[in-house]
């Protein structure tokens, strides 16, 4: 059985994973804000990632803007190993037709794709080209698709030039 990446946990599972804390932050809110707990932080018991939000008044607004940022945390710093012939999963395929991606980095779909497409780009060794063949899309769609995430492209790129390969664009 394959595991599921916690980046694409639904998010009270992924909740019920998690040590919360309530914090009070200052900034803009006025006195609501520096006299109720509103901030969340979340710390994922399992893999110790941690995601913050402060910037919204209200404390459940703040626990899914946090919930919102660990998953995305999660696709970013934690790779599941992948078998090269394994092909791309069932929200892969519903979100990628006739070579083309269509998830928002918004979307609650994006976390759960990117840790998808980073964990089969390690997989192929950082060969853009087989990993995009494997995922079922165009090189130029999964580069644009992990540029989507400013630290995913950035990661790919330190890794590619670690083995000597030039950056992607």
């Amino acid at each position: 059985m394959e595991q599921i990446h916690p980046a694409a946990l639904p998010l009270e599972k992924l909740f019920e994973g998690c040590d919360v804390q309530f914090l009070r932050r200052s900034g803009p809110g006025g006195q609501h804000r520096n006299k109720v707990a509103t901030a969340v932080a979340l710390r994922h018991r399992s893999t110790g990632i941690e995601a913050e939000a402060s910037e919204r008044r209200s404390q459940a607004e703040n626990r899914s803007v946090a919930l919102a940022r660990l998953r995305v945390n999660l696709a970013l710093e934690l790779r599941m190993r992948r078998e090269l012939d394994a092909g791309p999963s069932p929200l892969w395929k519903s979100r990628c037709t006739g070579g083309r991606i269509g998830v928002a980095a918004t979307h609650d779909d994006f976390p759960a794709m990117l840790a998808e497409a980073l964990d089969v780009v390690a997989a192929h060794g950082f060969d853009a080209r087989a990993a995009a063949e494997s995922l079922g899309c165009t090189n130029s769609q999964l580069v644009k698709f992990l540029k989507k995430e400013p630290r995913a492209i950035l990661w790919v790129n330190a890794e590619r030039a670690r083995l000597g390969l030039h950056g992607l664009r």
